[in-house]
């Protein structure tokens, strides 16, 4: 049975922004399904049409593009929130791929809807319109990654950002949190090679500062990580839901 919006587990966690009584009955109005996929199932692909918008309820997957010589460049991690799909509500279809990493639910909501949010719902427009800017300015920062900082403060700072998203949703117990992924993706989201990334990797346990195997990060100390990394602020902002 798909869960109504009023019991959303995801309004439990202090990142996501309060949601009004009505906003709750409007996004219920708009939501018309869950889905739920396996492990390695596309989602939405690149140069896509599709029909509907989601929001991610549980689980964590990959968005990504194929250039044309076969070489992939991973976007982005996707957590529990995340809204997928905007891109081809807004642009007419998808400029990346999106696949699930692990067993996911979605929350299906209907495309044509969105349109309503402007004119009836100013509150949930600005939303989606905050959203669209905290992706722009992700890319921005992952853009001067990729340029500006060293193979070792790229990793660093990946799994800063990777910690600290887990804080703010609850999936960090005793230093450690559930991190699905593959080396592979995060040297195809940095730019580095599988082996450059490897030895980075090894450096940061050397340091006793984070350890990943087994599908689970543990990181001992995320203050000199970030320092590292050359992250201030270790605290994410606040973020709507849809």
């Amino acid at each position: 049975m798909a869960t109504k919006c009023e019991n959303c587990p995801l309004r439990r966690h202090d990142i996501f922004e309060d949601m009004s009584p009505e906003d709750v009955r409007y996004m219920q109005r708009f939501k018309v399904g869950e889905l739920v996929v396996d492990s390695g199932t596309p989602i939405l692909m690149e140069g896509s049409n599709s029909p509907q918008l989601f929001t991610v309820l549980h689980g964590m997957g990959l968005r990504y593009k194929i250039l044309s010589n076969g070489r992939r460049q991973v976007v982005s991690l996707i957590f529990p929130g995340d809204f997928l799909g905007l891109q081809a509500g807004i642009m007419g279809e998808m400029g990346h791929s999106v696949e699930a990493t692990t067993k996911m639910t979605l929350c299906v909501f209907d495309r044509s809807e969105i349109w309503s949010f402007f004119k009836e719902r100013p509150e949930r427009a600005f939303a989606l319109t905050w959203l669209a800017a905290v992706d722009e300015h992700f890319l921005g920062e992952t853009l001067s990654t990729l340029g500006q900082r060293s193979a070792i403060q790229s990793i660093a700072w990946a799994l800063v950002r990777v910690f600290s998203r887990g804080q703010s949703l609850d999936m960090v117990h005793n230093g450690k949190m559930p991190f699905p992924f593959k080396q592979q993706d995060i040297a195809d989201a940095l730019g580095l090679s599988l082996v450059h990334t490897n030895k980075t990797l090894g450096k940061l346990k050397e340091q006793q500062l984070a350890h990943w195997s087994d599908g689970t990060l543990r990181v001992s100390d995320l203050e000199t990580l970030a320092k590292i990394a050359m992250v201030d602020d270790l605290t994410p902002a606040k973020r709507p839901i849809l």
